[in-house]
């Protein structure tokens, strides 16, 4: 059927339907099957003629995407892979010019709802947020978490996008968030190749499903290889279903339904789908369908030729068995259609295709065209006769549908060789580029977070307060009264962890918490660092505010690729058309030996931009960072430190209430002599050895950055080397890890070079990690002695007669 200009399936239901309107719903089945296969044609043409830089497409799935479609419903959730457009279109989440309008990678979010242009096509999101960064009401529409082309890693999400199901079913706190579920009523449909069920991810997914019971339904798409290998070296027995057999539930047991189905047939693809979806959200079993004998008939992707690995065999199976050309032939033999229908509805649909194609692209050129021709006529003004300068104006004119790199560079490099040529024209050239630049940054590089009214920097900064009669407890006691009196507040707050339940985490900050406010909300996860992840971006994607526990830093290497790929990404890839506000709560640096030695930062900060990363010195001040970020929408990492949990701080008056700003550093100790950064564990022992040199005389002037990401807005540190003009960084990382990033957010973005009498110094741990025990930790990580000295031998450096040397 025609919705909204949309062409969708509808469900099928034999006890109700007429034959006339079966055949109805049959015919126009075939014709999105036949307008997706069309799409996927046309697309790689337009990428080996260039139009486009790359495609890879879903031809030969498209029948079983259409019995997968009639079971979608609003309020569902799909985390897939970039081979499902034939299930995008039919359930109108994308359309067939939105499909081009990507693959030619336009950046307006209009052309391109899904990424505006920034990831390849084939990649679909529906957009959950309004422009402020609001929350749409999802149980209203068909909802596609945002893909990424890491062929298994969306089974981490799709984990926890069914496990909400679970919770708005089972938790009654949460029945007034009416604008995220239905009583729980949601599926989560995931897809994925055949080749990717060996990664990790699935397996880790597979099980943690089975032991959660969640309305997970995972379609395998099996077209026998994964791009050039065989199954022969993917999967045991060549089978994925076999495999799998040991989670088939029995009475009395939990697990999973399995369903296996070949991809040509279609009124049996309709009724496994019908069966499988329904005990999937009724009784929230997850279920797999294996769906076998599929085709791809254009190859992996527009980079080579499936010939190349294919016998001739194989291919004339796969021409024979394509599932379009089956379907096609059941509904000749079944009367559905006729042969001149089906020919008369193939030639439409080609055309169709074709006009929708010729549309996308001639969108996406129209505004470079206009900015074409402006640049063009703006280095003609400015040339006056300049061979050089005519030259790159008539290079551009002739260029036949040029991309906006081609014009914004034009006029870059005549700005560039009229440099000694001063004009009015060539002041107008550069107001040009000027005033595009703001336009170019909006296109191509904002948004790598939400932004939205519900911004951590839109949360108000209340303070710690204290009274005479204030405690002093263990740090692992304020941040437990902290997590109590969130939870308290806000039944959207949840937290899961190896541990975290019954025990109350290993170092006893969710301790009792389960008992108060029971196990759907503090709950014991298995050892799965990478779906614990994505369980929380799941949850976090349909409304709720989980917290996700990852036991020790150092395990966070387990899950760094859903952070990195996914969480990270969210904002940026859907231009903040989704968000994900959860909170990775974890634990490192200091505690000695080579696996708990947890200061892995300058990893976490080439991997996670668009995460807050708090690094807090305390447990109060991590208490203060989560009540800012559990009012705010953004995803962070919050680190706390290994060794502080048993040291005694002062519990605030309002412990659940004060705040600590992202991005803002703070003095904690005075000086004049040098400028000491650090962050987290090693700041006491910075405090410590600034007492020691007090004694020589030198004042050190101690800044804890409290967040890495964002780092010191305020510029505190560039302030601080206007009264030291020294540098020194001490960081737990390996050397150049954490520490090069401080020196470049410092010399070069706060201008701080400009500010120094000597060079600047760092002080990181050891290119290996800690052997363990104390003596480890003392030879490889900085001490107490190591910040002394290196303090001392810049002072030395500066007035060697009042500071000789130590050695």
């Amino acid at each position: 059927m025609r919705s909204a200009g949309k062409v969708i399936t509808n469900e099928i239901d034999a006890s109700e339907l007429s034959f006339d309107a079966f055949k109805d719903i049959v015919i126009n089945d075939y014709r999105i099957a036949v307008e997706s296969r069309q799409a996927s044609l046309l697309g790689r043409k337009e990428v080996l003629t260039g139009k486009a830089k790359f495609g890879i497409f879903g031809d030969g799935k498209e029948v079983p995407q259409l019995a997968m479609a009639k079971m979608f419903r609003k309020g569902d959730w799909r985390a897939g892979y970039y081979r499902d457009q034939t299930f995008a279109f039919a359930t109108g989440i994308s359309t067939i010019k939105e499909f081009f309008a990507q693959l030619y990678a336009n950046p307006d979010v209009n052309a391109d709802p899904a990424s505006a242009g920034r990831q390849m096509n084939g990649h679909f999101a529906t957009r959950s947020l309004n422009e402020d960064g609001s929350w749409k009401n999802l149980t209203e529409v068909k909802n596609s978490s945002a893909d990424i082309s890491t062929t298994g890693g969306q089974m981490a999400r799709l984990l926890g996008l069914a496990y909400a199901s679970k919770l708005y079913k089972q938790n009654k706190e949460l029945d007034y968030l009416k604008n995220f579920s239905i009583n729980g009523n949601e599926v989560a449909f995931g897809t994925i190749g055949n080749a990717s069920t060996s990664e990790g991810v699935f397996f880790e997914a597979f099980n943690a499903a089975g032991v959660l019971q969640v309305p997970m339904a995972i379609s395998v798409w099996d077209d026998g290889y994964g791009i050039s290998v065989p199954a022969k070296y993917q999967t045991t027995k060549e089978d994925i279903s076999e495999v799998l057999k040991g989670f088939q539930r029995e009475e009395g047991t939990n697990g999973y339904e399995i369903f296996k189905v070949r991809g040509w047939d279609y009124p049996a693809l309709c009724e496994t789908y019908i069966k499988a979806i329904e005990v999937c959200r009724n009784e929230h079993v997850p279920v797999l369908i294996h769906v076998t004998e599929v085709t791809q008939p254009q190859g992996h992707s527009t980079s080579g030729s499936h010939e190349r690995y294919k016998s001739k065999e194989r291919l004339a199976w796969e021409k024979e068995h394509d599932c379009i050309v089956k379907m096609r032939d059941w509904m000749l033999e079944s009367a559905i259609a006729t042969k001149e229908e089906l020919d008369e509805l193939e030639e439409s649909a080609k055309k169709y295709v074709k006009e929708v194609q010729k549309e996308a692209w001639n969108e996406f050129l129209d505004s470079i065209k206009q900015e074409q021709a402006d640049v063009v006529r703006m280095i003609n003004n400015l040339a006056n006769g300049n061979p050089t300068l005519t030259k790159i104006a008539a290079q551009l004119a002739s260029t036949h549908d040029a991309l906006r790199k081609e014009v914004v560079s034009a006029a870059r490099k005549a700005i560039r060789l009229s440099v000694n040529l001063p004009s009015t024209d060539r002041s107008t050239l550069i107001k040009w580029y000027e005033d595009k630049t703001s336009v170019f940054a909006e296109l191509y590089n904002s948004k790598l977070h939400t932004e939205g009214i519900e911004s951590p920097f839109n949360v108000n900064t209340v303070a710690a307060q204290y009274n005479e009669t204030s405690k002093m407890l263990d740090g692992r006691e304020i941040l437990n009264a902290c997590f109590d009196a969130n939870f308290a507040r806000d039944s959207r707050l949840l937290a899961f962890g190896e541990d975290l339940g019954a025990i109350g985490d290993v170092n006893q900050g969710f301790a009792g918490l389960q008992a108060k406010y029971g196990d759907l909300r503090v709950t014991d996860a298995g050892i799965r660092e990478a779906t614990i992840v994505g369980q929380g971006i799941g949850l976090a994607m349909r409304g709720l505010k989980p917290i996700a526990e990852i036991q020790y830093l150092d395990y966070l290497l387990y899950a760094i690729t859903v952070l990195s790929d996914d969480l990270a990404t969210l904002s940026y890839r859907t231009k903040a058309g989704q968000k994900a506000p959860l909170i990775i709560r974890s634990r490192g640096h200091r505690l000695e030996g080579i696996w708990h030695s947890g200061s892995p930062m300058g990893m976490i900060l080439g991997s996670l931009r668009g995460m807050h990363i708090c690094v807090p010195r305390n447990m109060t001040q991590a208490a203060g960072m989560y009540n800012t970020l559990f009012r705010s929408d953004e995803p962070a990492l919050v680190i706390e430190c290994l060794n502080g949990y048993r040291l005694k701080e002062k519990l605030p008056d309002n412990v659940g209430e004060f705040t600590v700003p992202l991005g803002k550093a703070e003095i904690i100790k005075a000086g004049t002599d040098i400028t000491v950064v650090s962050y987290g564990s090693t700041l006491r022992l910075v405090e410590e050895a600034a007492e020691e040199l007090a004694a020589f005389g030198i004042e050190l002037e101690v800044i804890d950055v409290q967040t890495l990401l964002p780092f010191d807005l305020d510029q505190l540190c560039a302030a601080s080397l206007q009264k030291t003009n020294k540098l020194l960084v001490v960081d737990e990382d390996v050397p150049g890890g954490a520490s090069a990033y401080i020196l470049q957010q410092i010399l070069e973005v706060q201008k701080g070079y400009y500010l120094l009498d000597s060079k600047p110094q760092t002080l990181a741990a050891k290119a290996h990690r800690p052997p363990y025990g104390s003596d480890g930790d003392y030879f490889a990580k900085p001490s107490v002695d190591d910040i002394i000295e290196i303090a001392y031998a810049m002072m030395n450096e500066t007035n060697p007669d009042r500071y000789p040397k130590l050695y």
